[in-house]
């Protein structure tokens, strides 16, 4: 089976970074697209960013310049560096293998990014 195991997260003052890393185990890496999630407590889940199979890479608007995701296919990992964190960015990543027509796709259990003022 498929799975997705993050890590990462922690306390930061705001103008800091954070470094967080997604592991996939159980499938051909290279040809799954990967995004990073993060939700905030009675907030909705939004998608930060994503990265094809290719590398062709997409943002959320409000961390577009700050975060960037990375793919190293020789260690089946993604990564989001986030770097000038805002208190606002405070939530719980987490990590998504996405779904194809061949593959189910999975969920990590995330991490919390908290960013103090």
């Amino acid at each position: 089976q498929e799975h997705v195991v993050e890590s990462g997260g922690g306390l930061v003052q705001a103008g800091g970074s954070l470094r967080l890393s997604c592991v996939v185990s159980g499938s051909d890496f290279r040809l799954i697209a990967m995004g990073w999630y993060r939700q905030a407590p009675g907030k909705q889940r939004e998608l930060v960013a994503d990265i094809t199979s290719g590398g062709k890479t997409a943002y959320l608007d409000s961390v577009e310049g700050r975060f960037t995701i990375s793919r190293d296919n020789a260690k089946n990992t993604v990564c989001l560096q986030m770097n000038s964190l805002k208190p606002e960015d405070t939530a719980v990543y987490t990590c998504r293998s996405f779904p194809s027509l061949q593959r189910i796709g999975s969920w990590g259990q995330g991490t919390q990014v908290t960013v103090s003022s």
